[in-house]
């Protein structure tokens, strides 16, 4: 049996696990989570570093909070993150330890690593860990992230934890072994083993939720964060679960993502895979070739008009005269200050509001294209 080169190669490696994977009827499943914990401490023998993204939280708590399914509503569902939480890291801490290893836990919001010194942090955190030895576990800050400020799934977050911490490979566990050319219950459908871009995806029919209940996506949320890594030159690998031992020794199971990209600048992913525009600006016909083929900031001059409501440090979206969304950019003004600035200079502004206005709306450092 032939090897996959990308895996046995890679000496990071993030892993992302979902809800149905680790949990039974609301309660946190000790046999599958043991079969995860020991083929990743087998792979940290050898010297890999590895990061468990885990989903579980809100599942693990269902069932200690007398709730049959996940609840609807974010302030239920953020109490059941809060007390499966602490249940999902007392499961890992003592799986791993019975391997020597020690366990972190990282909680992350959108919030956490769009904002210029908080991604730094975020990175700084999960190079320390890895430095000592230590198993990063990263879950969303489900206990404290709003609808406007999620990453909506952690496939997507596990997606951008991967450009995050610099790693050679994905791989996403699901409750299915792979990509498949239609529903894989139906007869006559053919798992993918290698995807190459996005033309093998084309005559796919993919679903977006699972069967479990517990979970906050399907297939077609694991192939989006595949597009996510592999266009920032990240292999992915999906397979089930119950393949894990295998997927991480290289063995051909599952679905390989081959990487279509070259990395760029993690901050920029996660502007444009991790939020949401909380505004627009509206601009004309120069600021938007400005923008789109000079790659330069944005000025006040460009901008025609402002909608929604936003506050200096927010992303917002930057918008075509015919009302196409063309890059998406943290705004250095508050939504209030800018109707007075509209189609003006910096220099203008400067000499007339004082040197504080002579700066961009959006620098071109915060501003990536869509």
């Amino acid at each position: 049996m032939k090897q996959r080169v990308e895996v046995v190669k890679a000496g990071r490696i993030v892993v992302k696990v979902g809800s149905s994977s680790l949990t039974q009827r609301g309660r946190i499943d000790l046999e599958r989570l043991r079969l995860l914990v020991d083929a990743i401490a087998a792979r940290r023998v050898e010297g890999t570093e590895v990061v468990l993204v885990s989903s579980g939280a809100i599942a693990a708590g269902l069932a200690p909070m007398g709730l049959r399914s996940r609840p609807r509503d974010l302030a239920t569902q953020q109490a059941a993150a809060s007390v499966g939480q602490g249940l999902l890291m007392a499961r890992y801490s003592d799986a791993f330890a019975a391997h020597g290893l020690r366990v972190g836990q990282v909680l992350l919001t959108v919030d956490d690593v769009t904002r210029r010194s908080h991604y730094r942090n975020a990175y700084r955190t999960f190079a320390r860990l890895l430095e000592l030895g230590v198993v990063p576990i990263v879950n969303e800050n489900d206990t404290v992230a709003t609808t406007e400020i999620r990453f909506g799934d952690n496939d997507r977050l596990a997606a951008l934890t991967s450009h995050l911490v610099h790693t050679d490979l994905l791989v996403l566990l699901s409750d299915v072994d792979g990509l498949y050319d239609g529903d894989p219950r139906k007869p006559g459908t053919t798992m993918l083993t290698d995807v190459r871009g996005p033309a093998d995806l084309k005559a796919l029919q993919i679903g977006r939720t699972g069967s479990s209940g517990v979970g906050t996506g399907g297939m077609q949320t694991k192939v989006e964060a595949a597009a996510i890594a592999t266009e920032a030159g990240i292999p992915v690998v999906l397979t089930s679960a119950a393949h894990v031992g295998e997927a991480l020794r290289g063995d051909p199971v599952g679905t390989l993502f081959h990487p279509t990209g070259r990395r760029r600048k993690t901050r920029l992913l996660w502007l444009a895979h991790a939020t949401s525009g909380q505004g627009r600006l509206i601009l004309d016909e120069g600021a938007v070739r400005a923008v789109t083929e000079r790659r330069s900031s944005l000025l006040p001059a460009g901008i025609t008009a402002i909608e929604g409501k936003f506050s200096a440090g927010d992303p917002v979206d930057l918008v075509s005269p015919a009302g196409v969304v063309i890059a998406r950019g943290l705004v250095n003004y508050d939504a209030t200050e800018l109707p007075d600035l509209l189609g003006r200079s910096t220099r203008d502004l400067a000499r007339e509001l004082g040197p504080t206005y002579e700066r961009e709306v959006v620098h071109r450092d915060d501003l990536v294209l869509l």
